[in-house]
């Protein structure tokens, strides 16, 4: 979709033959988006900002079809990464996380800035680390940031501090901020993004493995797991099914898609019946 069609989109519902923003169930609906690192990335591991301007574009889209978007983005230390390759690129190593993410973190948030400029789109960063959710002060701080901004709304775009985050006080990886993010704002949906249509009844690559369309509440995944993680990021699919399920037992239903698919946000707004996901029942 070219970009003049989607700035007319924020103008006018878009609309299907099955399923449109104006249908009762998908208006006015607050959801959390997460984007992954494999998503936002090329292979040499630098910053893939085709597909972020894209995405960007079907969320301004998503805004203007009623919804409330909270963004949970991954990608600051891989941006950090391609920016000082001349440091050894070592992910265990504490001080090269910090400073990966400490670079890599102003790249990623200036990107966002540009691209949501287009469309009118003020957006705030939040920096969280996983002791704001066990802090009861520390939560309601966080909590109450985030609904002064979508109140005025700003889009929050929320990532881990992994400049002062150390192992054991390190989230997983951002699909469990997601689900916690979604979870305390209050989200009706929360949509995952990574670089594989979602979850399948074995190797994703096996032509006879499946995708599995519908999770119900109590179904056990396990037995299709794939223990692979993504080459940019902390998370594999293990986790993205330990969150949705997690998040959906919480009353907040989760899909989780391929960020690379084109105008993938839209149409799992509009047209989901018809688009390839894992969509996990609360």
């Amino acid at each position: 979709m070219l970009k003049s069609e989607v700035k007319q989109a924020t103008k006018q519902k878009i609309k299907t033959n099955k399923r449109t923003y104006t249908d009762h169930q998908y208006k006015d609906m607050r959801i959390t988006i997460k984007i992954g690192s494999n998503v936002l990335t090329r292979q040499d591991g630098s910053l893939d900002v085709t597909r972020m301007s894209a995405l960007v574009d079907q969320i301004a889209a998503l805004r203007s079809g009623g919804h409330e978007i909270i963004l949970v983005s991954s990608g600051a230390v891989a941006c950090g990464r391609s920016e000082l390759r001349h440091i050894q690129h070592d992910l265990d190593s504490v001080d090269q996380r910090q400073l990966f993410s400490a670079v890599g973190q102003a790249k990623l948030i200036n990107r966002y800035v540009g691209f949501f400029r287009e469309y009118g789109i003020p957006v705030g960063q939040v920096l969280t680390t996983k002791e704001n959710f066990s802090d009861t002060e520390h939560r309601k701080n966080q909590e109450n940031c985030m609904r002064v901004m979508l109140e005025n709304n700003v889009l929050p775009i929320v990532n881990e501090n992994d400049t002062v985050s150390v192992t054991e006080l390190m989230f997983t990886d951002n699909d469990e901020l997601s689900g916690l993010i979604a979870k305390m704002t209050h989200s009706q949906a929360l949509i995952i993004l990574s670089n594989i249509d979602g979850i399948y009844t074995g190797n994703p690559e096996d032509p006879e493995s499946r995708l599995i369309s519908i999770v119900k509440p109590g179904k056990n995944l396990e037995e299709y797991i794939q223990e692979k993680k993504s080459s940019a990021g902390r998370g594999g699919m293990q986790s993205k099914s330990n969150v949705a399920t997690q998040t959906a037992a919480a009353g907040i239903s989760v899909i989780i898609a391929n960020g690379n698919r084109d105008n993938i946000l839209v149409r799992l707004m509009n047209d989901r019946d018809n688009t390839p996901c894992t969509e996990f029942l609360c």
